[in-house]
């Protein structure tokens, strides 16, 4: 199993390949050591006008918004798991999200150390359409936030 994603803007291509690591342009990834969550930046994304449930976002949201340092939306699910690959954001959730979006992503993500689970903890990311990635702490800190927010 392989994942590709492909940043033209920036020429930046991430790779993973089971039990073979994650790299960005043949250097290794690793996902953030970060341990505290008061200096921790998030990214998400949020639900599309008419799909998606925007008061649960906004439950989310308000329930994290306070804890960490940032958060961001950058607005392409691939690339945000590749940037928690990357240890450029600590964690990143997102909901109503299609399988194609986060396939590549998530196995880069695992393969540079995070974890990744849906919005309940289950490997069941592709079936639910939620999605919660980070490393060990953050994914179970950010995991704790949400279940909080319902």
């Amino acid at each position: 199993v392989a994942g590709v994603i492909y940043n033209p803007i920036t020429d930046e291509l991430f790779t993973a390949e089971r039990g073979k690591g994650a790299f960005l342009n043949d250097q290794r990834l690793r996902v953030a050591a970060r341990r505290d969550l008061g200096e921790a930046v998030f990214a998400c994304g949020l639900p599309h006008r008419g799909r998606g449930d925007l008061a649960l976002f906004r439950s989310e949201f308000e329930a994290i918004q306070d804890k960490v340092a940032g958060l961001r939306r950058f607005g392409a699910a691939a690339l945000d798991l590749a940037w928690v690959a990357a240890g450029r954001v600590d964690a990143y959730w997102e909901r109503d999200i299609s399988p194609w979006d986060i396939a590549a992503g998530l196995l880069l993500v695992r393969e540079a150390g995070g974890f990744v689970t849906d919005a309940s903890g289950k490997d069941t990311m592709m079936q639910t359409g939620s999605i919660v990635a980070g490393n060990e702490i953050m994914h179970h800190e950010l995991l704790k936030l949400l279940k909080g927010a319902k």
